[in-house]
């Protein structure tokens, strides 16, 4: 189905004018018909184009139509795709096409088009009030954000994850008449491409990961990679709902964390790391320290030490250095041997 954009329909107004113009001659009409008439019997030639027009005319005020910018409305006569309306105007159409959006009564967790009574993210339908409204389709760039997630990462962590999607609607016809409810569509698509991408890469980085497909390990991870990790889920849905006529302009990661099951052991993990590396970083120093001060004394030949000696300084060195708390130094006043 390709979209047909109706144009030159922008007279509305015009024919408003002539309806009114016309409704108002036919109560004329009808005025002088009973005038030259009676009450009980009117003069026929004028009473009865009156009547017709005031009984009939009211079949034509169904196709007033009008569209605020960034509006559409897809139309059909007797089920065939006659067109579609878009930009703003005040719109005159056959009085007997009807307006289609299957989407117009759902609702979905998203800018201007939040369901609050249900409290939830996903797609929600309506009242049956609100299902009669308008079947405008809006051309806005809105913002889908689906309820959090409980995904399992490639090294099978549970992870916590949130996606908010930037889309708009592209082909008008597309999206009305290729499925049943674009919203829905959009809403399903998007949750199957994050679970698809997410259950490729590891929370954090891990060792002998590849998540690029290329055969070789690398350092992409949820955490350190969101920004690539969110290019793939909008590349992924845009090609997935392409056929709806639904265009993805953006996706961003809203909200990432280890499930609640194991975010206190991985914390603890996390905290571990940070403790050996920290070590690690203070025990390299000292070392070097020591190496520094051993080198200088010899150097300046201050001292001359042999090796029992030497493996002392070093030992009270290491454990002034890397101790967590000051040292308490024991001054020896005898001799050093």
């Amino acid at each position: 189905m390709k979209e047909k954009v109706l144009e030159g329909k922008k007279h509305g107004m015009a024919v408003l004018i002539l309806w009114i113009a016309v409704t108002a001659l036919a109560v004329i009409l009808l005025i002088m018909a009973i005038m030259k008439g009676s009450a009980d019997e009117p003069y026929l030639p004028l009473f009865l184009p009156a009547m017709i027009w005031i009984m009939g005319g009211w079949i034509l005020l169904p196709g007033f139509r009008v569209l605020k910018p960034q509006e559409a409305l897809v139309l059909t006569l007797f089920g065939k795709y006659v067109g579609t309306l878009k930009g703003e105007g005040f719109y005159y159409v056959n009085p007997f096409c009807t307006a289609v959006n299957p989407a117009a009564g759902t609702r979905l967790g998203q800018s201007a088009d939040v369901n609050d009574a249900e409290g939830r993210g996903g797609a929600a339908r309506e009242s049956s009030s609100e299902k009669n409204g308008s079947k405008k389709i809006s051309l806005k760039a809105m913002t889908l954000s689906n309820a959090k997630q409980k995904v399992n990462d490639v090294l099978g962590n549970p992870v916590v994850i949130s996606v908010a999607i930037i889309w708009r609607v592209q082909d008008t016809a597309k999206a009305v008449f290729e499925v049943d409810n674009y919203k829905e569509y959009l809403s399903l698509q998007a949750d199957a491409a994050v679970r698809d991408i997410v259950k490729i890469y590891p929370y954090d980085v891990a060792p002998g990961v590849d998540t690029t497909g290329d055969g070789k390990a690398d350092d992409g991870s949820l955490r350190g990679s969101t920004t690539v990790v969110a290019e793939r889920i909008r590349d992924m849905i845009q090609k997935k709902v392409a056929p709806a006529g639904l265009s993805i302009e953006e996706a961003r990661i809203t909200y990432l964390a280890y499930a609640p099951e194991i975010a206190a052991v991985m914390l603890q993990r996390q905290q571990a790391s940070a403790v050996i590396d920290a070590r690690k970083m203070i025990v390299d120093g000292a070392v070097g320290m020591v190496e520094m001060a051993l080198a200088a004394l010899e150097k300046d030949g201050v001292v001359t030490l042999d090796e029992e000696r030497k493996a002392a300084m070093v030992s009270n060195l290491l454990v002034v250095l890397c101790g967590s708390h000051d040292a308490q130094p024991i001054v020896n006043s005898g001799s050093l041997y």
